[in-house]
Parts: C-alpha cells; structure tokens; sequence
C-alpha cells in the first residue's frame, strides 16, 4: 500500500479541519450555545424564567447571589434586584457564564405627542461641493481631500459654529495669498487639510467650493418620558441630513410642541406627510443624543398624557406578542389619540437592533385618513396589554398601511449607555 507523504498527509488534515469548522454552526448542540446571551435583564416581577438548554449532560449552577434570583431545572425566578452570574458546565468543565441584571420594571409615561425638532450640528456639515469659475471650474476643499459628510470644527484656529464664521476667515488668508488650515470631523477622528481659498467673482469673496449646513431640523413624536428624571425617547431612529443621509452630529439641540395642520395621505411607493407647525422660541425640552435608537434628552417640564391617568410598564422583547396592539400619535391639532394595529412579526431579540416589530395599521379612520404609516409618526408608542412595547420607526414603501417598530427596551438601553457616556466624559 502506497504510503501518503507528508505533503497529502497535511491536505488531507486541512481539508477535514476546514470542513469540520463548517459543519460545526450547524451541529444542533453549538446552535444551542451559541443561543445563551452572554447577558440576562429580567424584571423583578417576571416568574419561572427558562434558561437555554445545551445537553442534559451540561448543567447550569448558580455561582453568587443566591438572594438575588434562584435556579431550578434551568427556570429562574427573581428574588430581588441585583446581579447573578449562572455557569453552564460539562463534567465540571465551565462552559459559558451568563451574567443576570434583575431590575425593576420601569413604568413610563407614554408619548404620543407631536413635537418639533431644531439640531444645531457639530461645526458646519459639507453637504456637497460648488463648482467656483475661474479659467476652469474648481472646488479647492475637494482638491484639498474634504468629503461630503465632513464636519468643519474650525479654520486657522478660528472655531467654526455657523455659516457666517467661515467667510472673514477665509478672505483674510485670500486677501494674503495663504492657505487656510482646516479641522474637520470624519467619523469620530478629527483630520487637518490645507485649502488655498479662490476668490469667487460671482460672490466677491474667498471660497472653499463647498455647499455647507449648520442645522436641520423637522417634526416626529415623542415615545416615553420618564417620571423620575424628565428624560425622554422620541422618533425611534436618527435625524439624518437630507442631502448626505447621514446621522447628524449634534451639537445643541431642542424640542418644541407641535400642531399637524393636514395629513398628506400615504400611497403605494409615495409615502405620506403630517404637516405642522411650530415656534422656535417654545422650546420644552434639550437634545442630547442622537443615534439610530432615537433621539434623547431632558423636558424642562415634565409632560403628562391625557389617555393614561399613571406612568405604564415597559415589556421585554421576548414579552412582547404577536396580536392586537395600539399605537398613539396625533392626527389632528394636538390631540393624543390611540388607533388600532396588528402586531404580525415579533422578533425575541437579547442585543440591542434598531427593527424589532413588524406592525400593521388596522383603525379603519386612521388607514382613511393617513393611509396607515406616514412621516412624522416617527416615534409613535406602541401599547399591548396597557404595557409600552415599542415605537414605530419605518413605514413600507410599498404598502403604508404596514412598517417596522424597535422595542421600548433597545431605546432605553441606548438612553442609559448615553447618558453614562456622557457623564464618564464629563467627569
């Protein structure tokens, strides 16, 4: 018998150990790891909380905390509130850890209210480039490496808040034949380029060649306030510059209440609108974040929700069923009403994910007169069982009457992350 030399001995190896690491994720038992969630939130008043099994010869131990929760045939019941950690093992072997968090559930006060929103951005915003004429059309920021969806911080060591900062600054480099250093913000790294400003002779002054943004703003709703603190969650996703679409980078920001004057109804691939209004001056409350789970900040004074005389309990994911359920917006002046809709998807989710829901509109006066889902309804809360469940984010293009909604809790996690973000760096 042929003997296999060395070099098809270590083919035959490679080839038996690249196929094993692709039948390994579809081996039921690693599946079924891979399914414990490294980290467990429950609440209090949840009972008989079931914990994935991987093989009935891997068992599942309480290491600490035994006052906190209690573990029996891998069911978890909460004791009182506190952290725990649970280790799979197989003959002793650790596995995996899962880290508890048992809280308590917290009862918010729902939205529903029309709001509008000013967002002063990060510097200036490039938002696209202006051809300056000369012998030839040119944008010295372009040329220099400055890219649409930049943020202008400062130029020359002059800080860049408004539009009108930029102008002096560049006509005294021009005026001096100079070029002019600029600080610009791309995706969290600030970047320096050196720009030789052009005198624009449409203008009569110095240009870079770019067309730029210093605020934005537009209307959506509130989700939940929080009693406690005043601090609230409205639109379920970002504000995003129209041009770039991209989230925009806040500086300052405020909200305002709102009044839908009419409703552009929604149609098959042209979604519909609330028109509104507001002043600027009314202002209610700052913004504080802006990210793909909403946006964030604090009331100044805190707002009460006509249809719900107390705060309401907030679900988990894998809480939250698929049935009838409510949502709250204004259609109308500045009335907070509660329409029926279908939940018809729920994905059970353990890590924070912007698309958790997929919802229908079912209220027969709500499909009259918006066509289910339209812009503006942004953060609209959605209650099941007189719980807080979620908010709507996104309609369906091709079908108004349906679109996505985020859990409750991935907004509130991304409030708490924030929020101690912020005070990490503050301090």
């Amino acid at each position: 018998m042929k003997k296999l030399n060395r070099s098809n001995f270590k083919h035959i190896c490679s080839l038996i150990f690249l196929t094993l690491i692709l039948l390994f994720p579809l081996m039921p038992v690693t599946r079924d790891y891979l399914s414990i969630p490294t980290t467990l939130t429950v609440y209090t008043d949840q009972e008989n909380i079931e914990l994935p099994t991987i093989h009935e010869s891997v068992e599942a131990n309480l290491t600490n905390h035994d006052h906190v929760v209690s573990l029996k045939d891998h069911h978890i019941a909460p004791l009182a509130t506190g952290e725990a950690d649970v280790i799979y093992t197989f003959n002793q072997i650790p596995m995996k850890k899962v880290s508890i968090n048992v809280e308590d559930r917290k009862h918010l006060i729902p939205g529903g209210h029309s709001i509008g929103v000013n967002l002063k951005t990060e510097g200036v915003l490039v938002v696209g480039y202006h051809q300056l004429m000369d012998e030839d059309a040119i944008s010295p920021a372009k040329d220099a490496g400055i890219k649409v969806g930049d943020y202008i911080l400062s130029i020359d060591g002059t800080d860049i808040n408004h539009i009108e900062d930029i102008e002096p600054v560049l006509n005294s480099a021009g005026e001096s034949e100079r070029k002019v250093s600029v600080d610009i913000l791309r995706s969290d790294n600030v970047v320096s380029k050196e720009i030789a400003p052009e005198y624009d002779e449409e203008s009569g002054s110095y240009k870079m060649g770019v067309y730029i943004r210093d605020s934005t703003s537009g209307i959506g709703t509130m989700t939940f306030i929080d009693p406690t603190n005043r601090q609230y969650g409205a639109l379920g996703h970002s504000i995003a510059d129209p041009d770039t679409h991209q989230s925009i980078q806040v500086k300052t920001g405020q909200i305002m209440p709102s009044t839908i004057t009419s409703i552009l109804k929604g149609e098959k691939t042209k979604p519909g609108e609330k028109k509104a209004s507001f002043s600027d001056d009314d202002v209610m409350g700052d913004i504080d974040i802006n990210s793909s789970y909403g946006v964030f900040g604090t009331l100044d004074v805190l707002l009460d929700n006509a249809l719900f005389k107390e705060p309401l309990p907030i679900t988990k994911p894998d809480e939250v069923k698929e049935g009838p359920a409510e949502l709250l917006t204004v259609i109308d002046d500045e009335t907070i009403e509660r329409f029926d809709i279908e939940i018809i998807n729920n994905i059970d989710q353990d890590q924070p994910a912007t698309k958790g829901m997929i919802i229908k509109v079912t209220d027969e006066r709500l499909l009259d007169q918006t066509g289910g889902i339209v812009q503006g309804m942004s953060g609209s809360p959605i209650i099941q069982n007189d719980h807080i469940v979620g908010a709507v984010t996104h309609v369906f293009v091709n079908d108004p009457s349906s679109g996505y909604g985020i859990h409750i809790e991935w907004m509130l996690h991304e409030l708490n992350d924030q929020s101690t973000e912020n005070m990490a760096i503050a301090s």
